[in-house]
């Protein structure tokens, strides 16, 4: 049974944890320590109660997020947050967190394992954030409706549905770009445009994007947050699995968004 320390840094290093500028308070990498050897690894996408109690039910006791703990910064260790570290710390159970790194990452990313599974192939990065490129972009000759099908096919398997703004029918998707989760901000839009894409699949975004979309040639296909990161977290689950040889399952807990 490995040591956390030495699954943290293969991690680390895999996802290129320091050299990815992220939000403060994503706070990547081990969040939370525990005693033990490593003998079971839960993966999923929020570190919340029902995916703690699922970590303990599998008999886990490393927990790999894609949202870790701590994204409400200092704050009182109270509510729900102290319930959240009570089974943590009475299980022996330490959490990774990586956030913008998975997103990222070429094979393992949440934006290039959704592309695939959407059947787009990408030939270039998007999605600039924090000075890296964090989402995929490419070309096809797909209607637009065959790929709203598509996501939304995806999107219910992880207890959400899929939404676009305004399209016709006839449309076809020529240029495509992918930021997974809260993928539909000004600077996302902004960008899509300069690169001439005229199709935008991201994981959720503001109403007035819907709005602005169709009158800046955009179709925007809201895919659900938690779905389009589901992916990331479970080739993190396969990796360890192939190469510590440990037991991994993932923990579904789908929020509707």
């Amino acid at each position: 049974m490995p040591p956390l320390g030495e699954i943290a840094a293969r991690l680390d290093a895999e996802l290129r944890t320091s050299e990815i500028t992220d939000y403060p308070t994503a706070v990547n990498g081990i969040q939370l320590e525990n005693r033990s050897a490593i003998r079971g690894v839960a993966v999923a996408v929020d570190c919340s109660r029902r995916t703690i109690d699922g970590a303990i039910a599998a008999g886990a006791n490393l927990l790999v997020v894609h949202h870790g703990l701590l994204w409400g910064g200092a704050q009182p260790i109270r509510g729900a947050l102290y319930d959240r570290l009570y089974r943590l710390l009475a299980n022996d159970i330490a959490v990774y967190s990586s956030h913008l790194p998975l997103d990222a990452h070429p094979e393992l990313g949440n934006n290039v394992l959704l592309a695939k599974e959407l059947g787009l192939a990408p030939d270039g990065g998007f999605a600039r954030s924090h000075g890296t490129e964090i989402g995929v972009r490419g070309a096809s000759s797909v209607m637009t409706a065959e790929i709203v099908g598509r996501a939304d096919a995806f999107a219910q398997r992880h207890g959400g549905r899929a939404r676009a703004s305004e399209f016709a029918e006839d449309r076809l998707t020529r240029r495509w770009g992918i930021c997974t989760g809260g993928g539909a901000s000004a600077d996302t839009l902004r960008e899509a445009v300069s690169l001439g894409l005229d199709t935008l699949i991201v994981g959720e975004g503001p109403h007035w994007t819907a709005v602005d979309a169709p009158e800046i040639g955009l179709v925007i296909i809201y895919a659900g947050h938690y779905a389009t990161e589901t992916l990331g977290v479970q080739a993190l689950g396969r990796l360890l699995e192939r190469e510590f040889s440990l037991p991994w399952r993932f923990i579904e807990a789908p929020t509707g968004l």
